[in-house]
This record gives C-alpha cells, sequence and structure tokens, in this order.
C-alpha cells in the first residue's frame, strides 16, 4: 500500500489534503490512492446543499458545522465552487466565510473548481469525499454552486439532498422548473425570519403534492435562521429521520449501490473521450472534422468513424 493511502486511513490531515491535490490535478498515483482507500469507504454521512444562489447556503452550513461539532462530530465541507473560464480557478468565498472553522482539527473545509464540467459538481468531488470518507469523518457536507438543472448531479453523490429556500425569492417556481422538487430528501427554508415565510411553506407543500418523489418518504420543510443561529437542533433531527430511513428502508443501500454503477460508466466514459481528444490533439481526424466544418460529412458519420477507430485500436 502507498504511503500516503495509509497515512490518510490514519487521520494524517496533511496526506488527505494532498490526496486531494493528486485528484485535482489528475496525478499519476490517483488512481492507485483511490482504490487502495476504497475498501475503508462508505462510512460517513454525506449530506447535499443546494439552493439557488443568495439563499444563504454557506452561512447556513457555517452554522450546521457548529452545531454538529458541538454533538462531538467531525465535519468535511467540500464547497464546489463556480470556475472561471479563463484562468480554471475556484471562487474560495465559501472558506472565508468558514474562517471560525479554519483551525478546528475535527472539520476539514475543501473548495472546489467545477472546471467546465456539465454538472455543478465536480467529477473530482466525488474522488475527493471518497477521501474525506477514508480518512474518518462522520458527517461530509456538499455544498454546490446552485445554477439550476445542473445541481441535480448532486442527487448521484449525496446519502440525503436539501434544498435551500428563501421567503420571497421566487424559489419554488424555479425549483420545480430545475427538477430540484423531485430529488430533495428536505427542504430548508432559510432566513425564516423575513416575511412570506408561511406562504412559501404553503407553496412548498403544494408542489410536493404535485411532484413524483419516493411514496415512503416526503420530504421534510424546516425552517432556520442561520444569522440567530435558530433551528438547527430541528435540521439536524430532520437529517437524521431520513438516515434512519435510508437505513431501514433499505433504500441507503440502494442509492448507494445505483451511484457506484453509475460511476464506472461516468469512469468509461471520461477515459474514451480522454483517449479520443489526445488522438485528436495529435493531428488524428484533423481532415474529418474539417469535412464535418465544410458540411460535406455530418456529425453522426463523423461520430462513427471515430468509434470505428477506436474500436479497431482495442
Amino acid at each position: 500500500m502507498q504511503e500516503l493511502s495509509k497515512r490518510i486511513l490514519n487521520g494524517d490531515r496533511r496526506a488527505a489534503a494532498r490526496a486531494i491535490s493528486y485528484i485535482e490535478d489528475d496525478h499519476p498515483l490517483k488512481q492507485t490512492i483511490l482504490q487502495e482507500l476504497f475498501p475503508s469507504t462508505g462510512k460517513a454521512f454525506v449530506m447535499g446543499i443546494t439552493g439557488s444562489p443568495g439563499a444563504g447556503k454557506s452561512s447556513l452550513v457555517d452554522v450546521l458545522v457548529a452545531y454538529l461539532r458541538g454533538l462531538g462530530l467531525t465535519v468535511g465541507i467540500i464547497a464546489v465552487d463556480p470556475t472561471s473560464p479563463f484562468t480554471g480557478g475556484a471562487l474560495l468565498g465559501d472558506r472565508i466565510r468558514m474562517q471560525r472553522h479554519a483551525t478546528d482539527p475535527g472539520v476539514f473545509i475543501r473548495s472546489m473548481g467545477t472546471r467546465g464540467s456539465l454538472g455543478g459538481l465536480a467529477r473530482a468531488s466525488k474522488e475527493a469525499i471518497r477521501v474525506l470518507d477514508a480518512f474518518g469523518l462522520d458527517v461530509i457536507i456538499v455544498e454546490t454552486v446552485g445554477v439550476g438543472q445542473s445541481e441535480l448531479d448532486i442527487m448521484h453523490i449525496a446519502d440525503t439532498t436539501a434544498v435551500v429556500l428563501n421567503p420571497g425569492g421566487g424559489d419554488t417556481v424555479q425549483a420545480f422548473k430545475a427538477g430540484i422538487m423531485e430529488i430533495a430528501d428536505l427542504f430548508i427554508i432559510n432566513k425564516a425570519d423575513l416575511s412570506g415565510t408561511n406562504k412559501l411553506m404553503r407553496e412548498v407543500e403544494q408542489m410536493l403534492d404535485l411532484a413524483k418523489h419516493d411514496a415512503a418518504w416526503r420530504p421534510t420543510i424546516v425552517q432556520t435562521i442561520s444569522l440567530q443561529e435558530k433551528g438547527f437542533e430541528e435540521l439536524w433531527e430532520a437529517f437524521l429521520r431520513h438516515r434512519k430511513y435510508l437505513e431501514e428502508s433499505g433504500e441507503g443501500e440502494r442509492r448507494r449501490s445505483k451511484h457506484l454503477r453509475e460511476e464506472v460508466l461516468e469512469i468509461v466514459d471520461f477515459r474514451i473521450h480522454q483517449q479520443m481528444m489526445n488522438k485528436i490533439k495529435q493531428g488524428a481526424f484533423g481532415d474529418l472534422l474539417e469535412q464535418v466544418g465544410q458540411r460535406v460529412k455530418d456529425p453522426y458519420e463523423a461520430a462513427d468513424v471515430i468509434l470505428k477507430d477506436y474500436a479497431s485500436s482495442k
């Protein structure tokens, strides 16, 4: 076993941080480390926090972490940030807002850029969560960028997904259009001291009556006020109720198994794409792509040629 893997399993914080950096940089040792850590994963409770920009997700996570630490639980935070299309850098605003946890050995905070991925969750985020799981954290919170449809990606990684809404923000209609209503396991009405909270509660209840969801679990609605640190005991209890449901119904095991099967296909898709892009960068298919650009060939015909070339090279 790699020395780095051993250190992670022994709770070495620097080793975990380095492994995540390896993941982000696609280091040659990344796969070996993840393979070695995999048998020690699947223990942490992974909680997804998503919602529209301005809903107060980061402030809510900050207070939730403090509450969980008060219970003696160790917490990991993966903050998936928007990535600049020019520099590829992630904005670290979430880490700035969580400064009070920066020196707490029981909290591990990591910001990760989406790096142009089609969804709000970077592919590397799943692997980073696996590292923190093997590292031994009790709870891992994934806070996403909140950009609508792409947030559906969170359902492929979290055990429990919470959608944060605001009174008077028009969030319910937007969430319903994005399909988030169907993947939320619970709803958090943050800034519940603002007017319109009761109206928002009714709107969410009405939409839940229309939306498709697991017949055995109707999403809970919890009110919080982050600035006053109110409602967080009820929020944690709601998370625990859903976790209990997952365990007792077998839905949790089914979800995790489904996520892992999907991940295999994602890895295959990524590697095929990577191999084809490398060939194109080396000059392959240049004439073919030029013919498509000139409308001599259609994209489907060209794709068939590339796939046949890939199959014949195996």
